[in-house]
């Protein structure tokens, strides 16, 4: 499994695709925190708080992990790589994990140059340090576990197709119906049980800097689901 995370992480970066990520995410987010008049501007808002670094957070991430992760099987499969990489010493979860650690750490290296926002919002609070830590460090937790998430999905949509445009598709898809989508069936139909069935319930659970287990618990069984399906498309597709 590792052989295959530092290959994923090494092709990240002996190409543009990695720093292009970090680059992307940063420059979004500083954009709209930072320069753009609007609800999303910290300045304007008055309040030394980062709620809208983590309102605008999951919708970059939407586009930005899916055009990860839309090269990882997709590709394989095009070159006529993946029967080789299948017949290694190691087994096909295996494989599977390393593709999406590998992903997932990308990722993760891209969101820590954010920490510098908890930093530069902490020094403009009036009085200096005047910042909802626990809420924080609550809603970084929380958009790790998304993170989680989206990257099980975009490993999966990257098994159904060769093309890496329909895999993109696909998990833009999967990601922004597992974020938002219950929420907005809920509204419709007034239930509270499929609101809790999304993603974004749980994160805003969690950005109140609780970390309750069934939130935890959610995440973990969406990620864990999109792998095993993962595991299974390979399974089916070898055979």
């Amino acid at each position: 499994m590792f052989a295959i995370l530092k290959k994923e992480i090494n092709s990240f970066f002996a190409s543009p695709i990695g720093y292009l990520v970090i680059a992307i995410f940063l420059l979004l987010n500083g954009l709209f925190l930072w320069f753009f008049k609007g609800e999303f501007n910290i300045i304007d808002n008055g309040f030394a708080d980062l709620s809208s670094f983590f309102l605008l957070a999951p919708w970059i991430l939407v586009f930005l992990i899916p055009a990860v992760t839309m090269r990882s099987f997709s590709d394989e499969k095009k070159q006529g790589t993946l029967e080789l990489l299948l017949t290694k010493p190691i087994s096909k979860f295996q494989i599977v994990l390393g593709k999406y650690f590998g992903a997932f750490i990308l990722i993760v290296i891209a969101l820590l140059p954010s920490l510098l926002y908890v930093f530069t919002v902490y020094k403009l609070g009036s009085p200096e340090g005047n910042l909802d830590l626990g809420s924080t460090l609550g809603s970084y937790f929380g958009l790790l576990f998304l993170v989680a998430a989206y990257t099980a999905m975009g490993i999966f949509a990257s098994t159904l197709s060769e093309n890496q445009i329909v895999t993109f598709i696909i998990a833009v898809f999967l990601c922004f119906f597992f974020y938002i989508g219950f929420e907005g069936i809920a509204d419709a139909m007034s239930n509270n049980f499929i609101d809790s069935l999304g993603m974004s319930f749980h994160f805003k659970s969690m950005s109140r800097g609780v970390l309750d287990t069934r939130d935890i618990i959610y995440f973990i069984s969406v990620s864990g689901l999109f792998l095993a399906l993962t595991h299974f498309n390979i399974n089916t597709k070898q055979a």
